[in-house]
């Protein structure tokens, strides 16, 4: 499963936060990994870097599935880490849902 992140210019792609990005969303979608061709995270403050806000983190994961068209989640929060694990749990509760139906209908 090929992981590429993509960030806006209030967040920096750093190597560790690369890295962190690459090992989260392997290990917790390996579960799913057969299915999955890639995943793209999407990484921004949605106020910048100058003001603060509670939850202007943002997380958008979207994962491209054999068979479907791309499932992409968000997910807010306060810090860059957790809009990560927050849009990791949503994506995979969204592929349980969606690969589920699926082997529902064989």
């Amino acid at each position: 499963m090929q992981i590429q992140l993509r960030t806006d210019n209030n967040v920096a792609a750093t190597a560790g936060l690369t890295d962190h990005v690459e090992t989260t969303i392997s290990t917790g979608l390996t579960r799913f990994s057969g299915d999955i061709t890639g995943v793209e995270v999407h990484l921004g403050d949605e106020n910048s870097a100058e003001k603060s806000g509670s939850d202007d983190k943002r997380c958008v994961i979207k994962a491209l599935v054999s068979g479907y068209a791309p499932l992409v989640v968000t997910h807010h929060a306060p810090t860059v880490h957790q809009a990560i694990d927050g849009g990791l749990d949503r994506m995979k509760s969204l592929l349980e849902r969606t690969l589920d139906r699926r082997k529902d209908h064989r």
